[in-house]
């Protein structure tokens, strides 16, 4: 199975989202974050972070990019019950038992999406509000092959 962890090329984020999430963490989409806002409360960071902005499982941050990675079932295990936590929590789901279906279908569809890509393919999500509620379109940046020439010093041994 495959899910996305956040990247950062810069420091960008830091500056854009109110609460940036942590280089290396699970993501998922975390739309359901907007899905009963107007557009009277898209402003400032909270609109950033609704245009495109993906949810980091670990601390509810936001960041911009995310890589495509495999992931151990039991690692999915656990962030299911951590969104579980977080829907119970900020949400009002009456439990965590209540709240797994809706967790686990949220990282089911993030699978879906990484699952035709390779991994390290980035992806990027642009978000707008509709009058049938938000809509989500998703970028794919496909990994590169770096030549070991990009990297490596050439040069002798020769003691000349």
């Amino acid at each position: 199975m495959k899910l996305t962890r956040a990247i950062h090329f810069d420091e960008s984020d830091q500056r854009v989202f109110a609460n940036p999430a942590r280089t290396g963490e699970w993501c998922i989409s975390g739309g359901f974050e907007f899905s009963n806002w107007a557009e009277g409360e898209l402003t400032g960071k909270a609109r950033q972070a609704f245009a495109n902005g993906w949810f980091g499982l670990e601390t509810s941050g936001r960041v911009t990019f995310v890589a495509v990675t495999h992931i151990e079932a039991s690692e999915v295990e656990t962030l299911t019950r951590l969104l579980a936590d977080h829907f119970v929590t900020y949400y009002g789901a009456p439990s965590q038992e209540a709240a797994l279906p809706v967790a686990e279908e949220e990282l089911n569809q993030m699978a879906e999406l990484c699952e035709d890509h390779d991994p390290n393919t980035l992806l990027t999500v642009a978000r707008e509000l509709t009058q049938s509620g938000v809509r989500e379109a998703y970028r794919v940046i496909a990994p590169r092959n770096a030549g070991l020439d990009q990297f490596a010093i050439h040069g002798t041994l020769d003691e000349d």
